[in-house]
């Protein structure tokens, strides 16, 4: 085998290096998008003086785009190129983070739902464009490897994400409390909405600049045509990918496996909370030092993606996932039924597990689909459904206070666990040629 083939960035004569630079800081783009989001949830609350749940539905318009858009895109990207679909994502992108200055002119809550859902139509087109393309860059053999490398700069953005959104956004909007701010006057409660609404949309105009560059050097970059044999219609298409186990379970893991993330980084803070409030810390030190750990989970999660993406050179894909999963199983008993700090290490610890499952299912139920790949992505993106339908299911256990003589935020992470157990059976089937 030459040394030329097993490359990961050239194959066949051709260097990829520079497409696959500038599509891999794509990745970390919509990283930033998906964790700025997350706190936004409590500060549309404030901001409005709505119900948590009224705030949650931020997060409905952003996980509905990703849904919404995925065949869309897909359709797309068979018409036209992997490229076009990267640009088109862009330009959906920039548009819903400029839409937050027209949206903040209208002094209305909708507005940004209307924003939200245009940038992740945005994300949705990447995501569904970049992951494929990424596999395509080179020689197949080394395939996942290079998907993990280049997913490995997802969680970069998100920390970034993280980061803007504590020190730029969070600490710098009006300190008065919910209640507080119900007991204003009108005008006075008006100045205030007016101004953390200034705050709050600086970043995503900021990022939106930069989605602009990026446009642009994509646009003049000359990028690789992936050339494929359009096999049928749209239906035999997809009739095709149903009867292909592979992908057909891929998209099942796939699913679970987003839910199992949200689920654990979601829920750190509750988790963590109960375990400080326990040893005399008040609600919001709790709070603030919980979300610390859950800065940490995310920098294991950010290395440990890079050491797997190292260890793929030594270790089968699906092996790799089988064992990841039956370690994620071990560290998920370790936080329903280990009290105090040591059970939050367990969680935190769950983040390693966790780094490479993404790129290395998405890899795996691609593998040798040749142009249906462009299809297969839209059903493995559609699977980010599970980071929005999963998560209440573990509120709803949560809310129960205690369950079964246990804290139910500890019981809750059964489901979890459960999720575990799915990708570890992808991981053996996969590994043991069963499908």
């Amino acid at each position: 085998m030459t040394k030329e083939k097993t490359s990961i960035f050239k194959y066949e004569g051709v260097n990829y290096l520079l497409p696959f630079i500038l599509i891999t800081a794509c990745f970390a783009l919509w990283g930033f998008a998906n964790d700025i989001t997350n706190p936004m949830v409590k500060a549309f609350s404030k901001i409005f003086r709505m119900s948590v749940t009224e705030g949650a539905l931020t997060q409905v318009a952003f996980y509905g785009g990703y849904f919404a858009m995925a065949l869309p895109a897909a359709m797309f990207i068979r018409r036209f190129t992997y490229k076009k679909g990267i640009l088109m994502g862009l330009g959906l992108y920039a548009t819903g983070a400029f839409l937050f200055i027209a949206a903040r002119s209208t002094g209305a809550y909708w507005p940004f739902l209307v924003a939200y859902f245009i940038l992740t139509c945005g994300l949705s087109f990447l995501e569904t464009s970049a992951n494929p393309y990424i596999l395509a860059m080179g020689s197949p053999e080394t395939a996942t490897r290079r998907l993990n490398f280049a997913q490995s700069f997802n969680p970069i953005g998100s920390l970034c994400g993280m980061f803007v959104a504590m020190n730029f956004i969070q600490a710098r909007l009006n300190p008065l409390s919910s209640a507080e701010r119900a007991t204003l006057p009108q005008a006075e409660f008006e100045a205030i909405r007016q101004s953390d609404l200034g705050i709050l949309i600086k970043p995503y105009v900021i990022i939106g600049l930069v989605i602009v560059v990026m446009f642009l050097l994509i646009l003049l970059v000359k990028m690789p045509i992936v050339k494929e044999e359009n096999k049928g219609s749209i239906r035999e298409t997809l009739s095709d990918l149903i009867g292909k186990k592979r992908y057909r379970e891929g998209v099942l893991a796939q699913f679970f496996y987003v839910g199992v993330q949200i689920m654990c980084w979601t829920f750190i803070i509750q988790y963590g909370t109960r375990i400080f409030m326990e040893q005399g810390m008040s609600e919001i030190d709790a709070e603030v030092l919980s979300q610390r750990y859950n800065i940490a989970a995310m920098i294991i999660f950010c290395c440990s993606r890079f050491i797997c993406t190292w260890l793929m050179k030594y270790l089968q894909p699906g092996k790799m996932l089988h064992i990841f999963a039956l370690a994620g199983i071990l560290c998920t008993l370790g936080v329903i039924f280990i009290q105090g700090i040591a059970g939050l290490y367990c969680l935190v610890a769950v983040s390693a597990c966790m780094s490479l499952m993404f790129p290395t299912i998405y890899g795996i139920a691609l593998d040798g689909l040749g142009e249906d790949a462009k299809f297969g992505a839209a059903g493995l993106i559609m699977a980010i459904l599970g980071g929005s339908i999963l998560p209440p299911v573990q509120a709803m256990i949560i809310d129960r206070g205690t369950l079964l003589g246990m804290p139910a935020v500890n019981v809750s992470f059964v489901l979890p666990m459960l999720c575990f157990v799915v990708i570890a059976i992808y991981g053996y089937r996969v590994f043991k040629n069963i499908i």
